[in-house]
């Protein structure tokens, strides 16, 4: 039967459903500990961390925001219960919900460890109207997790589809139709949408688009001139026409990095040495841990002035510490004149995949290789560094945080150690 704009029950052209965990690390803490419940907490980066990570809705009621200090949180709430976070725990929640959300459809996109886009176009005859399945979902994530709300968009596409998510918050659900998609999004602000930045919209601005309703003044054809493809997109994001599919494949990585808040104006170069030794090991486990190796990195020390480093060429390309480490020791003898630093960063730029093929004229690196094995081997049995060089043991108690684009399988899922 064909599609009837005029009739709600029936089965939508395409049907996009947004998931998102509302305050999710302080649920699952809220459910691990009942008597939390209904009360302030903010969830800091370990029990000596001094910034909130996230905060209950509790404690949000008293203005408590992500990124604020702790001291100016308990000066706001005195009652506020500071709690370390628990990512590993975070991780395995997120990993049971997105796994039973893949029981009601397989076209499940995790967006980050507490947000998900569901494709359910193909589930309507199986499952019912789009705003059933809506509701379904929410049962699942509740039950899945034992006992985590979420909010829940939906609509025809994925940005709508995420628009609508932030629009009854905490536990609601937002349905507008895709026929309904544009003139809902008219008004708001295109800044509100995923993926526009503050660089884009100022762009915008400067043409007279402020809202999504502006954005037809704007022809398609000087958005796709000046930023390519992503800029048609956006044209049509504004227009709740959004064509990207739900991905359900992690791409491959652009790059892997790790990097460290370091203690304010850090001169000592063996402190500053560890910093650099401490990340370049972390890229290289991951790197061997997905059979990834890198010829390109980028290795920085950031002071009040910015970063001094740069890129820096590896060749062969490789996933061996002690190689990405003279790097980093290049650094420390060119690029760094003994300023005050405050953070580290060690990023392989070029991650590819280890294809086994040597250069005729390169040294053998068969013991070595067989040595990093064992080594992972290891720490992967008795925990990270475990076996480590000298420097780092007893060195490691920093706490671990999730990256920001965590995922419960491939190389992104990574729990990754960080400070602050």
């Amino acid at each position: 039967m064909p599609f009837s704009p005029h009739r709600s029950d029936f089965p939508w052209p395409r049907a996009i459903i947004l998931v998102d965990m509302n305050a999710f690390f302080c649920s699952v803490e809220q459910i691990d500990h009942p008597e939390w419940q209904g009360r302030p907490i903010g969830v800091t980066n370990g029990a000596q961390g001094t910034c909130i990570i996230t905060s209950s809705y509790e404690a949000r009621a008293y203005g408590i925001r992500t990124g604020m200090r702790l001291k100016q949180a308990r000066r706001l709430c005195p009652e506020l219960i500071q709690v370390p976070a628990n990512p590993t725990r975070y991780a395995e929640v997120s990993s049971s919900i997105m796994d039973a959300l893949t029981q009601l459809t397989p076209d499940v996109e995790v967006f980050s460890v507490d947000e998900a886009f569901l494709d359910v176009t193909r589930c309507q005859r199986l499952w019912g109207h789009p705003e059933a399945i809506a509701r379904q979902v929410k049962r699942i994530v509740w039950e899945a997790s034992g006992g985590v709300l979420c909010s829940v968009g939906l609509s025809g596409d994925k940005t709508t589809a995420k628009y609508a998510a932030k629009l009854n918050k905490p536990d609601g659900l937002t349905v507008i139709p895709p026929w309904q998609a544009r003139q809902a999004l008219a008004p708001a602000p295109v800044t509100e949408l995923c993926g526009i930045a503050k660089g884009i919209g100022r762009y915008l601005a400067e043409r007279g688009v402020h809202c999504c309703g502006d954005m037809a003044k704007l022809p398609i054809g000087e958005l796709g001139r000046h930023f390519g493809n992503p800029g048609r997109r956006i044209w049509l994001m504004a227009q709740g026409l959004d064509p990207d599919p739900v991905n359900t494949h992690v791409s491959a990585p652009k790059s892997i990095g790790h990097g460290k808040v370091m203690p304010p104006d850090t001169r000592d170069p063996e402190v500053v040495h560890t910093f650099l030794l401490h990340m370049a090991e972390k890229v290289c486990t991951r790197l061997r841990r997905h059979h990834f190796q890198a010829g390109l990195f980028f290795i920085g020390l950031r002071s009040a002035d910015g970063w001094c480093g740069g890129k820096y060429r590896c060749d062969p390309p490789t996933s061996h510490g002690p190689d990405l480490m003279r790097l980093c020791r290049r650094v420390m003898a060119h690029d760094w004149h003994g300023e005050g630093v405050f953070q580290v960063q060690v990023t392989a730029l070029d991650p590819h995949p280890a294809d086994g093929q040597r250069d005729l004229f390169a040294p053998d690196t068969t013991k070595r290789d067989r040595l990093d094995r064992a080594m992972d081997a290891v720490n992967n049995r008795y925990g990270e560094f475990t076996l480590a060089p000298a420097r780092l043991l007893g060195r490691s108690a920093m706490p671990n945080v999730i990256a920001p684009a965590w995922k419960p399988f491939g190389h992104r899922e990574t729990i990754l150690k960080s400070g602050g």
